[in-house]
C-alpha cells in the first residue's frame, strides 16, 4: 500500500517511515523541516519505494495515498514555544487538509495526538474517556488546544463523512533520532550526562513521567492503523511504568557512566503536568499491544546513539 507520513522527518515519523518500508509499503514523507531533520531519513533516501517532499501541510496536499499518518507538528516545548502560530495551524488547518485528502482518496487516516490533551490531569492514570484539565489560554495552549481541536475535527469527519479515521494519544517517547536540544527529559539528561555537565532537574524531581521506547510506540501506531474495528477510536500509547524525574536522572547518569552532579532548579515551566501515566487497557484489549522494551535497555541504546551523535558534532 502507499502511505503518506506527514511529519515523516521528525523523531517518531522517521521511525514510522522505516518500519513501513520494511513491511513493503511505498512511503511518501512530507515535512516542512521546521522541527524535523532530514538527517533522520538519510538512510531512506534513495530507497526505490521512498519519496521525500518538502512541504507544509497547512498548504493543500495533492499526494495519492491509501494510508495517511498525520504526525506533522512541533512536539516539544522548545519547538512549539518558538513556533506557536505554526503549531496551532498545523494541528488545525493542516489536519483539515489531510482529512480532506483522506476523504478524496478514500484513505485510512491516523491522527497522532498527545497526552498533553489531558493537561495537568486530575484523574490518574489517564484513560481515553478523561476529558482533561487544560489551560485554554496558557503558554502551552498553542499545542494542547490545537491537538484537542484536531481530535474534534477528526471525529467530525468520522461522523459526517464516514471517514475511516482513528486517534492515538502519544505519551512520553524516547529513542534514537530525538533532537539533543529537544528540551525534554531524556535528551536533556543524556546530553548533560555525556558532556559531564550538571544534570538539571526543575522543581523537586518528584513529578512523574512514563517513558516508552520508540519502537514500541511505532508498533502501536501500526496496529492502530491496520487492525480492524479501530475506526473512530482513540488509543493511549505509552509505557505505564511511572517513575519520578529524579529516578530517571539517576538511571541515565548510571547507564552513561557519568560523574555529572544532579542539581535542582526552582523554575518549572508554566502548566507543566505533575503526573503522567497512561491507562493502556484499551490498547491491550483491542490492539493486543503492550510495550516490550525494558527502560534500561531502551535508555542504553538511546545513550549510545546520543554518544555517537555528539562525537560527530
Amino acid at each position: 500500500m502507499k502511505a503518506l507520513v506527514a511529519g515523516g522527518a521528525g523523531f517518531i515519523g522517521s521511525h514510522l517511515c522505516a518500519r513501513l518500508l520494511k513491511e513493503g509499503h511505498r512511503v511518501v514523507c512530507i515535512d516542512s523541516l521546521i522541527t524535523g531533520n532530514k538527517d533522520n531519513i538519510s538512510a531512506l533516501i534513495g530507497h526505490p519505494d521512498f519519496e521525500f517532499i518538502l512541504h507544509d501541510v497547512c498548504q493543500p496536499v495533492g499526494v495519492q495515498a491509501e494510508l495517511i499518518f498525520h504526525l506533522a507538528s512541533p512536539a516539544s516545548p522548545p519547538g512549539y514555544l518558538i513556533y506557536p502560530v505554526q503549531t496551532s495551524m498545523v494541528n488545525s488547518l493542516g489536519t483539515h487538509n489531510l482529512l480532506e485528502l483522506a476523504k478524496r482518496n478514500g484513505a485510512r487516516f491516523l491522527l497522532a495526538s498527545t497526552s498533553e490533551t489531558y493537561g495537568d490531569p486530575l484523574v490518574h492514570p489517564q484513560r481515553e474517556d478523561y476529558w482533561g484539565n487544560v489551560n485554554p489560554i496558557g503558554i502551552r495552549s498553542c499545542y494542547d488546544e490545537s491537538k484537542r481541536f484536531g481530535e474534534s475535527l477528526t471525529m467530525t469527519y468520522v461522523r459526517q463523512f464516514d471517514l475511516d479515521a482513528r486517534i492515538i494519544r502519544i505519551f512520553n517517547t524516547y529513542g534514537p533520532n530525538s533532537d539533543p536540544n529537544d528540551g525534554r527529559l531524556v535528551p536533556n539528561f543524556t546530553t548533560q550526562a555525556l558532556r559531564g555537565e550538571p544534570i538539571t532537574i526543575y522543581g523537586t524531581g518528584l513529578q512523574t513521567r512514563s517513558l516508552c521506547y520508540v519502537s514500541d510506540l511505532v508498533e502501536g501506531i501500526i496496529r492502530a492503523m491496520f487492525f480492524e474495528d479501530t475506526k473512530g477510536d482513540v488509543f493511549n500509547l505509552g509505557m505505564p511504568d511511572e517513575r519520578t524525574v529524579l529516578e530517571f536522572a539517576q538511571v541515565i547518569k548510571s547507564l552513561a557512566h557519568s560523574e555529572s552532579p544532579i542539581v535542582f532548579r526552582s523554575h518549572i515551566s508554566e502548566d507543566d503536568p505533575s503526573r503522567r501515566r497512561p491507562n493502556i487497557d484499551k490498547a491491550i484489549v483491542k490492539l493486543q499491544w503492550t510495550p516490550q522494551v525494558d527502560l534500561e535497555d531502551g535508555l542504553s541504546a538511546t545513550i549510545e546513539w546520543f554518544r555517537k551523535r555528539l562525537s560527530e558534532t
